[in-house]
């Protein structure tokens, strides 16, 4: 049977209708996932056409996923962050949702305080367990969506729920009708896809809920979670792992649309921003992440790197506030107490700074050279230099420069007597034995001692 893709624009025939396939016994892909060693990727060679959505958007689990992973953050940490993914996001809502626990006194009363704000994005919605309270709670709060654990991959569903698949379709479709009969749009997290039979459960599964969705008249997404990071998006790839076919086969075989499609990467083997790409690439509206990354082991997709990839692949911001990325840094350092990894992009310490001398010629002559872009006016953040014996006269003339907001007018060039007597007194320093680097309060009590003009005088 033949049916217009509006998308393509073509007539294509009805693909074959997949069935659950209830097997006696778990499919582990013992050749892929061997566990005693590293798991391997296969290769099928069959290339899935490329499909970006019309549109693409973000959305957000840090106060859930992310949360996991560290002290339970504060109401008003909760709040703070709240209203930076907001202006983050911008007024078109490329940050189009976040996920709330209703749980604790603390998750509802942060969530109430969210919601008092009443911003458009991101919308607040819920990840539950799937009881008939839950879904009252849910109701109680007057969210229209939550998430709901349907895990798909046998290891979870004989190793873990105890049960056989045609068990665990009949309790998830009876989960997500108890939703709908509360009149709440139910978001299905097919936890662990990235290990599940895809043509054996997962393409029936999504098969089932659109059917409900049809006769109920309401939406059901899926969230494909790669819960263990083994995506990988290498054309040709084989499933189960293999993101570009997990997305072509879920809006092309089980006619998933994109809107209702989101992808949750893990870092494991460091392919989350990679995955959450492909996944927008191949048919995915909507990609999760947390700020900075944070969750279970490895973590998420960066919310902030997913914010930079968006501009690239669309050219354009639409809306959003960049600079508030650092704001963002600045605050879980400062208040909430996480140590941001130095390297990490974006939000580390040493994100823009060069130790190298040759780099900060380079950046003295033009920044373009050595900074990945404008930092300063995007991020609000400056390249800078840290000051080693590596620095050179270059780096030191740098420091001096950014460090003091020397007008482009009076800049100090290298050439600058005070500053090779800075460089003798950092080289002497390194001679003896030195291993860290040179302090900016050091660097003030030598620009003091040798270029005294330059000094702040506010200092």
């Amino acid at each position: 049977m033949l049916r217009f893709n509006k998308h393509r624009r073509t007539l294509e025939p009805d693909e074959y209708m997949y069935e659950l396939q209830d097997v006696k016994e778990p499919n582990l892909y013992r050749d892929i996932f061997p566990y005693n060693d590293i798991p391997k990727i296969p290769f099928n060679n069959r290339v899935v056409p490329m499909n970006p959505p019309e549109e693409i958007w973000i959305t957000d689990t840090t106060f859930r996923d992310g949360q996991q992973a560290l002290p339970p953050f504060t109401v008003e940490q909760i709040s703070q962050l709240f209203d930076y993914m907001h202006r983050l996001g911008g007024p078109n809502g490329v940050i189009r949702q976040t996920e709330f626990f209703l749980y604790s006194d603390k998750d509802k009363k942060a969530l109430n305080k969210c919601k008092e704000k009443g911003y458009k994005f991101p919308q607040i919605t819920s990840w539950i367990r799937a009881t008939k309270e839950d879904f009252r709670l849910v109701k109680d709060f007057g969210l229209k969506e939550t998430g709901i654990l349907t895990s798909c991959s046998d290891y979870h569903i004989f190793l873990k729920l105890k049960k056989t698949r045609r068990q665990a379709l009949d309790m998830y479709l009876h989960i997500v009708k108890e939703a709908l009969n509360e009149g709440i749009v139910p978001r299905c997290h097919f936890e662990d896809i990235t290990r599940a039979d895809f043509y054996g459960f997962v393409v029936p599964f999504a098969l089932e809920l659109m059917k409900l969705s049809n006769e109920a008249k309401v939406p059901i997404k899926i969230r494909a979670c790669d819960t263990l990071g083994f995506g990988v998006a290498y054309p040709g790839a084989s499933l189960p792992r293999n993101v570009d076919g997990i997305m072509y086969g879920l809006t092309r075989l089980a006619g998933v649309p994109s809107e209702w499609i989101e992808w949750h990467g893990h870092n494991d083997f460091y392919r989350g921003l990679t995955n959450a790409t492909f996944a927008w690439l191949y048919g995915c509206s909507a990609v999760n992440g947390t700020l900075l990354g944070i969750g279970e082991r490895t973590g998420n997709t960066p919310v902030e790197a997913l914010c930079m990839e968006y501009v690239a692949l669309r050219g354009i911001q639409n809306g959003m506030d960049l600079s508030v990325i650092t704001e963002i840094a600045r605050y879980f350092e400062k208040e909430i107490g996480y140590k941001i990894p130095a390297m990490q992009p974006f939000v580390g310490a040493h994100f823009n700074v060069t130790r190298a001398g040759i780099h900060a010629d380079g950046l003295l002559k033009d920044q373009e050279i050595y900074n990945v872009f404008d930092t300063e006016t995007i991020l609000n953040r400056p390249p800078d230099v840290a000051i080693t014996d590596r620095s050179g006269l270059a780096g030191i003339a740098f420091w001096l420069n950014t460090q003091l907001g020397i007008p482009a007018d009076k800049k100090v060039d290298k050439s600058n007597p005070g500053v090779a007597k800075i460089k003798e007194w950092i080289d002497a320093e390194f001679a003896a034995g030195r291993v860290n680097v040179v302090s900016d309060e050091e660097m003030l009590v030598l620009v003091k001692k040798y270029i005294p003009e330059i000094y702040p005088k506010d200092k």
